[in-house]
């Protein structure tokens, strides 16, 4: 019994630059017009197209097989999808321009290029050659660096509607070859299109990275941009145990607050929803928000909850911005802002819910035992303090974004890291907080929950998987 009429595998392997592969011959372009046809035509319960490795036949991709029949298909195109899907998929009438048919010729062929494959890995282990993964993480710096330049000058905004390297230079006000090398290997990472010398912005580049677009995450990414200067310290933090360019957040520029605040709402926007639910609004009278920023958390708690008042403390460079989300999402009334030191200010008394969202990062361990009993005292009888943050595991190698995310705390920070679940637990614990838990949500954050009791002993930390 077969679950679907026909699962579709379509070679999107990827080899080394020059070397022949489905992917360089627009494997994925293939996968995306083949499920766009399946889906305009109803087809999603009876076709599954999935994307494969090698199939073997690297010089005439991109390769497409059908089972159950088994149906080989070579040099499909995106262009090819439509009559596929309506022909095979509908009509079970295999298109036959596209099939291969000498088995014994294609055979062959595999087993030629499975030889060719051997013969290069028993020559690569045998030097001094590094793996090509591991190459390609070394150098991966240089498209990083090619697409944060495009978004520092806004190229992607200057190229418009199309225009020679010349002009989009010359709306940029910068050097013409050096702009047309750039755009050049823009190219080729595929955000830029060129034809008969004339540059465009791909489909991708367009939606993302140009002004006037509704989906624009250039004034975020530009928070990036900042990033890479921090980031060439690392060897220096390294040795010196701390950033070598801390400026504390209220003594930085104008420009940096502005996209910092806008990469981290960009980023809570995408959570808030899977938190409130993880979290829940029902019963919430009063929340405490925590360094809000932007204020994306309360918003979205007070859009679940129209009984809500929520209350964002963050600094006086932060609270204006937010107020202008806040005001965007029509929640003024109800969502409000506390300019503060979120170390050292009153957090006030008297809340059901505090949350601390992408805080601890920044401070210290006793800093964040500090902030955690001053939650405790802020909230209460029975409320809830949520802590939603990058959570290493015990032995801290792991999960990876965590790990590398404690790397960009030492950077840009005096004394902030990622930290563990047994150590949030510990600081919940040492406060007070009962009825310990971590809920894990989709991303690269977990959440650290805990109750106030009344008069209840500690509780141990249980993982919600």
């Amino acid at each position: 019994m077969q679950p679907f009429r026909y699962h579709v595998f379509v070679c999107d392997q990827r080899k080394a630059e020059g070397a022949p592969c489905c992917g360089a011959r627009g494997g994925l372009a293939v996968i995306e017009a083949l499920r766009r046809e399946v889906a305009a035509r109803g087809l999603e319960n009876q076709v599954q197209v999935t994307a494969c490795g090698s199939l073997g036949l690297c010089e005439s991709g991109p390769n497409v097989v059908v089972y159950p029949e088994g149906t080989w298909y070579r040099g499909v195109t995106p262009e090819d999808a439509a009559e596929v899907v309506e022909e095979h998929f509908r009509n079970g009438r295999p298109v036959e321009r596209l099939v291969r048919r000498h088995v014994d010729e294609f055979r062959a062929e595999m087993a030629a290029n499975r030889e060719e494959r051997l013969a290069a890995m028993r020559a690569r282990e045998a030097s001094s050659a590094l793996p090509e993964d591991l190459d390609e993480r070394i150098r991966g710096f240089r498209q990083s660096r090619a697409i944060l330049t495009a978004l520092e000058l806004d190229l992607f905004t200057a190229i418009g509607e199309g225009g020679v390297a010349a002009e989009i230079a010359g709306r940029m006000h910068t050097d013409a070859r050096a702009t047309e090398m750039l755009l050049h290997a823009l190219t080729s990472l595929e955000l830029v299109v060129k034809r008969y010398g004339v540059f465009y912005n791909a489909p991708v580049a367009a939606r993302y990275f140009t002004a006037g677009s509704p989906h624009n995450a250039r004034p975020g990414l530009l928070h990036t941009v900042g990033l890479w200067k921090t980031w060439s310290t690392l060897t220096e933090c390294v040795r010196t145990g701390t950033s070598a360019i801390h400026p504390e957040m209220a003594a930085r520029p104008s420009e940096w607050t502005q996209a910092f605040i806008a990469a981290m709402h960009q980023n809570a926007s995408d959570r808030a929803a899977p938190l409130v639910a993880a979290v829940g609004a029902e019963g919430v009278r009063r929340m405490l928000d925590v360094g809000g920023g932007s204020g994306a958390y309360s918003i979205a708690f007070a859009a679940a909850n129209p009984k809500l008042q929520a209350y964002i403390l963050d600094l006086a460079t932060v609270a204006p911005l937010a107020q202008r989300y806040i005001e965007q999402a029509g929640v003024a009334p109800r969502v409000h802002t506390r300019v503060g030191d979120l170390r050292t200010v009153h957090l006030g008394e008297g809340y059901d819910l505090v949350l601390v969202s992408a805080v601890c990062h920044m401070l210290d361990e006793k800093e964040n035992a500090r902030l955690i009993g001053r939650c405790h005292d802020a909230l209460e009888p029975g409320g809830r303090l949520v802590i939603q943050d990058f959570l290493l595991d015990p032995d801290k190698c792991g999960p990876q974004s965590a790990a590398l995310f404690s790397l960009n705390m030492l950077v840009g920070t005096g004394a902030g890291a990622s930290y563990s679940e047994p150590e949030y637990a510990e600081w919940m614990r040492a406060a007070g907080f009962t009825g310990i838990r971590r809920v894990r949500l989709p991303g690269p954050a977990g959440l650290m929950i805990g109750t106030r009791g009344a008069g209840a002993g500690p509780a141990t930390a249980v993982s919600e998987r």
